[in-house]
């Protein structure tokens, strides 16, 4: 059989990263297979500890950006009440210095929490494809589907069949597809098994009943799957929706309370996680700005509906994505309790004050550098300016104004660096002033 893992992720960003994450899926699962419990829920489990530990630095950098900004947050809203109505350019110009002075002050980016988000959601897209098809990924649980997907492939009449699967619509390109059409063995089996991978129970059973010769086949596979996907009582590859019709249909209590839990625990666990991101202060009325008491209130807002959806999308999607969902709330919420306990022991004035002292440092050298350039730029001034007016000069010729070039290139290139706008420029001036003194 091939394993050409075709049904990987191929996005130019997120398709590497998701491959990188799969090795890790994958390293986690054989581990857990060795010690004899191949269970695709704790694999997702110890996989979304892992993803979070190492994110843990951004992490700590985002809430302790978080904190410094609820501390200088006064100190820009006093700068914006300062300038309120003064849309000249000198205005505008000195608010800009005097809000990136507050910046410099404690040691933040104005787009620092922007830059650690967007390492972050590559990596966590990534994540939710890996746990999203996890075949693709993890040869072992993609040799279940096998000698199944063979077998089936070589029964007329099968790639109609397997298209009446409910999640078989997110699949048609795949079915229309050159390789599917020309019979590429690799790719047929692919798009076989990521039907395969969505079927509920009920699809997977009606697969005997429409090639009874496959009964034995489907058992085998089916007593995998199942054996992998068991989690606590549960098959996390079928959705709570599914799971609680079931309970209805067969009258079991305790099913249907498993099917509630998992979107009930993943709201509950999203809204503890909410609670327990760093808040912004509320705002003074005198320097309240409309725009942002509108974007605190969308904020707001989003962090009530968030664990209201988190609940609407685990109880239609696979039971495995709510419990990824619900692990990486348990552990962010963890996560979020540490590092306020850390930074809640962290000095924020001593980090103040030695931010300031950097600043100061590195304005220092600015200052001096400057002074140097300005130094150079009027040293050939000087020199000239001790000459008598009453001194006549006659006009250069052709040769001793490239003798004066040449000088000029060969003085300044030692005190600049080579190609430098400064170099340039004093080049450029020693020149025109040799030329045009009378």
């Amino acid at each position: 059989m091939s394993f050409m893992l075709l049904t990987q992720y191929s996005g130019r960003i997120v398709g590497p990263i998701a491959k990188l994450l799969g090795y890790i899926m994958e390293g986690i699962f054989v581990i857990l297979d060795k010690i004899g419990i191949p269970n695709i829920g704790l694999a997702i489990i110890l996989f979304t500890i892992v993803i979070y530990l190492i994110l843990m630095p951004l992490t700590i950098k985002q809430q302790k950006f978080s904190k410094l900004s609820a501390k200088m947050n006064p100190e820009l809203q006093a700068i914006q009440a300062k300038y309120k109505g003064k849309n000249d350019n000198e205005s505008m110009m000195a608010m800009q210095t005097e809000t990136k002075a507050v910046y410099a002050k404690y040691g933040v980016s104005p787009s620092g929490s922007c830059v650690q988000l967007l390492i972050q959601m590559p990596i966590l897209f990534a994540l939710y494809r890996v746990i999203y098809n996890m075949p693709a990924y993890v040869g072992k649980i993609k040799e279940a589907f096998f000698p199944l997907v063979d077998n089936l492939i070589a029964q007329s009449g099968s790639t109609d069949f397997i298209q009446t699967f409910s999640q078989a619509g997110m699949f048609s390109r795949q079915f229309s597809n050159e390789s599917f059409i020309s019979g590429v063995t690799s790719y047929v089996q692919n798009t076989f098994i990521d039907v395969l991978n969505k079927a509920s129970t009920a699809e997977w059973l009606s697969i005997s009943d429409k090639f009874p010769s496959l009964s034995a086949d489907v058992d085998h596979t089916l007593g995998l799957l199942n054996r992998y996907n068991n989690f606590l009582g549960l098959n996390i590859g079928n959705s709570p929706s599914y799971v609680m019709k079931e309970a209805i249909a067969s009258k079991s209590f305790l099913l249907m309370l498993a099917a509630i839990s998992i979107p009930v625990l993943s709201a509950v666990t999203q809204w503890i996680n909410v609670k327990l991101m760093p808040q912004q202060p509320q705002q003074d009325n005198k320097n309240s700005n409309s725009q942002q008491d509108a974007m605190m209130q969308s904020m707001k807002t989003m962090n009530l509906m968030m664990p209201v959806m988190s609940a609407i999308f685990c109880y239609t999607l696979p039971a495995g994505m709510g419990l990824y969902w619900i692990a990486g709330s348990v552990v962010r919420s963890i996560q979020q309790i540490v590092i306020n306990k850390h930074i809640d022991k962290i000095d924020l004035d001593e980090v103040v004050k030695n931010n300031e002292e950097k600043a100061k440092k590195k304005m220092q050298k600015v200052n001096a550098r400057n002074e140097k350039m300005a130094a150079y730029a009027n040293m050939n001034t000087k020199n000239i300016s001790g000459i008598p007016k009453s001194q006549s000069r006659p006009a250069m010729t052709q040769e001793e104004k490239e003798e004066a070039v040449k000088k000029a290139t060969e003085y300044y290139n030692q005190n600049a660096k080579p190609g430098s706008m400064m170099a340039k420029a004093n080049m450029v001036k020693q020149y025109n002033e040799k030329n045009n003194k009378k």
